[in-house]
């Protein structure tokens, strides 16, 4: 429990630091040297699950010996190296350096270089968005992410400590390489999608309800109205999750996530979240950055809170 709140305020003010190579990265070359084999000829559900759980249980199996040489070398040192494991895996810092490196050149009137950064962040194109939309893209992203990236990997960690995180991680990684519903990966990578949905499920709502229950409410709905519109819009969502949060944030701030996308030319629809009160501007994306912060301290306090009644009753 030390570790994880060593590591959340790591994350928040260090982040990942660039010149240095990222943990994510070391599994993606896996997942990708394990498609490169694996995913071609018959079966290839079931290699697609070989390899998901291979992916899964050596990026464990790294992460818990580097851990237990570390405590068995002395506690503190576990400590501050399971600390650090954790902040290299939570990613609250870089989710808002991200989304400021697009809120900058808008602010600026620079709409060009937003659509540019945007692109960074987002897999629609963006090269004929307007203001609203390109706003639109960093806070569904924000929104997002900020289960992906920063809660969800604080619950597993506060279960499982940083061997849960990374574990998490990979299922968050394997998913995103190859969890997609096209000719190349709907046989391969549907293990990975379905297990990322299950990893995800209770941490996205958990969420959710903290953006409800612990950010400013600029729509004057009163809570029993936001919790059935945010159980009425989440269910739209194509993905299981991703609603809870793309939903919260919309009610909370008053505006309508979703509409009409474009990948590669190719429109495609997303359902409607929220209720239109006004038009986005650019200080949403502040506002979801600090919604993001609100809702990652929120679960820090009930798995710190959670963690100490456990810790004294047993």
């Amino acid at each position: 429990m030390i570790a994880v709140i060593l590591g959340f305020f790591i994350d928040v003010i260090v982040g990942d630091p660039k010149s240095l190579p990222h943990p994510v990265r070391w599994i993606g070359s896996f997942i990708h040297y394990l498609t490169k084999r694996l995913n071609k000829g018959v079966y290839r559900r079931v290699k697609g699950a070989i390899a998901s759980v291979l992916t899964i249980v050596v990026t464990g199996g790294v992460v818990a010996a580097i851990v237990s040489v570390s405590y068995l070398w002395h506690p503190l040192v576990g400590i501050f190296v399971e600390a650090l494991l954790i902040g290299i895996g939570l990613a609250q810092k870089s989710l808002k350096q991200a989304a400021l490196q697009v809120y900058v050149p808008l602010v600026n009137a620079d709409v060009e270089e937003a659509r540019h950064k945007l692109s960074w962040i987002v897999g629609r194109d963006t090269m004929h968005l307007e203001e609203p939309e390109i706003v639109r893209g960093v806070v569904e992203t924000v929104s997002e992410n900020t289960s992906d990236g920063v809660t969800a990997p604080l619950f597993y960690g506060f279960l499982f400590g940083a061997t849960g995180l990374w574990c998490y991680k990979a299922i968050n990684t394997l998913d995103s390489m190859i969890g997609y519903q096209n000719e190349k990966y709907a046989s391969f990578g549907y293990f990975a999608a379905k297990l990322d949905d299950v990893a995800n499920w209770i941490p996205s709502r958990i969420t959710g309800l903290c953006l409800l229950l612990c950010t400013y409410n600029e729509s004057g709905y009163s809570l029993p109205k936001r919790l059935r519109l945010w159980q009425r819009d989440a269910k739209k969502h194509p993905s299981p999750n991703g609603g809870y949060l793309e939903a919260a944030t919309a009610l909370q701030l008053g505006i309508q996530l979703g509409g009409v996308n474009h990948y590669e030319g190719v429109k495609s629809y997303r359902a409607i979240m929220g209720e239109k009160q006004r038009e986005l501007t650019p200080q949403d994306i502040k506002k979801t950055i600090r919604q993001m912060h609100q809702a990652s301290v929120a679960i820090l306090i009930i798995g710190s809170m959670t963690g100490g009644i456990l810790y004294y009753v047993t």
